[in-house]
């Protein structure tokens, strides 16, 4: 059997790379896309002093969760103004300031953000007539998106989530400064680490991994559940912000081949209906597809154990580590019943995240319905 592995993202890593963003611009210009907060920690005007008048724009308003209702005037304003005039986009921020760039990075036909959602609605494969080069600047250590093509945009409105995934939405650099993270809150620490681990698992119960990505997944593993604890009594501490930045990056790797299971299919609805936090969203049913996913296949098994040990008490000493860190990992501490939890567990597997699961068979589907 045959396996491949592709990732054409250059990575930057180390506390201060940050300062080598110049050299990376290669005297381009560039617009700057990054969250609110970004301006009164300082590191807006760090960049702006950095690049100086190869600095077309700043985008320094990003929300979490990007919506097709706050997208639609900048993607518009951007490829109708004069910031499409940049070469390249720098995204600097959590997933939610990535997703934007990557949202922005590519034009439609008629440059409007409503043809880019008809697009995403049903599924039609484009390319792009415009792409814009992508930066990617993580301040989080979780979602991986510095290192994957994917972005999610959602529609509250309408309770949908669409995922933008192109061979232009690729960043070009991932430019990884642990010092960046040392001003994260606890809550988003935690839930940024959550995200990661739920990547690197979700990538090992996974119908499309490889032998590469099993190697990323297990090494992401191990340093979560040694690092992320140590992490949270120390947010000060750069080389845990270091070794939880290499982690994520790791569990990024695995999954911009596999792309993620039913832990993220059912997050999805949890964020949209319940309102739940992404990390938390995803991380909280990984005890319950795991047992789900133990016995399914004896290939998957294996790597499984290497990266959890063994597998018979597993799901209960990771259900004891997500719970430790403040975590509950139940549908009813969430105000889930126990049918809507079925029903939910049931459409999950249905979807196109739910189908990457191992465990994805028509017996499985009547058995959660």
């Amino acid at each position: 059997m045959t396996h491949e592995y592709f990732n054409p993202v250059r990575t930057v890593y180390g506390a201060g790379a940050l300062s080598s963003l110049p050299d990376l611009m290669g005297g381009r210009r560039a617009l700057l896309v990054t969250f609110p907060e970004a301006r009164e920690l300082g590191l807006a005007a760090r960049i702006e002093a950095l690049l100086g008048d190869q600095l077309t724009g700043v985008i320094d308003d990003v929300r979490p969760n990007p919506d097709v209702a706050e997208l639609d005037a900048l993607y518009n304003a951007f490829w109708s103004g004069g910031s499409a005039g940049a070469d390249v986009i720098i995204a600097v921020g959590g997933g939610s300031a990535i997703d934007t760039a990557k949202a922005l990075m590519v034009a439609t036909p008629s440059g409007r953000f409503s043809e880019l959602v008809t697009l995403l609605a049903s599924g039609t494969a484009f390319t792009p007539p415009h792409a814009k080069t992508l930066i990617a600047v993580p301040t989080t250590a979780g979602t991986g998106s510095e290192v994957t093509p994917w972005a999610t945009v959602w529609d509250r409105e309408a309770q949908k989530k669409y995922s933008l995934h192109l061979p232009q939405t690729w960043p070009t650099i991932a430019l990884i400064d642990p010092e960046l993270m040392l001003s994260l809150p606890a809550s988003v620490t935690l839930q940024s680490g959550l995200d990661a681990l739920s990547h690197a698992l979700e990538s090992i119960w996974n119908v499309n991994a490889n032998p590469v990505s099993d190697t990323f997944a297990v090494a992401a593993v191990h340093e979560i559940l040694e690092a992320l604890p140590q992490l949270m009594k120390h947010l000060d501490d750069v080389t845990l912000r270091g070794r939880m930045a290499l982690a994520a990056l790791k569990a990024g790797m695995a999954f911009s081949n596999t792309r993620t299971a039913l832990a993220h299919s059912i997050s999805y609805e949890m964020t949209l209906r319940y309102g739940l936090p992404h990390g938390i969203a995803c991380s909280f049913p990984l005890p319950m597809v795991l047992e789900r996913a133990i016995g399914q296949s004896q290939e998957r098994d294996a790597v499984l154990k290497r990266a959890l040990g063994e597998l018979s008490d597993a799901p209960g000493r990771l259900a004891r580590f997500i719970e430790q860190l403040g975590v509950r990992t139940s549908f009813a501490d969430y105000g889930v019943s126990a049918d809507q939890a079925r029903q939910l567990v049931a459409y999950a597997l249905t979807g196109a995240r739910g189908k990457n699961f191992i465990g994805t068979t028509q017996e499985s589907l009547k058995e959660a319905a």
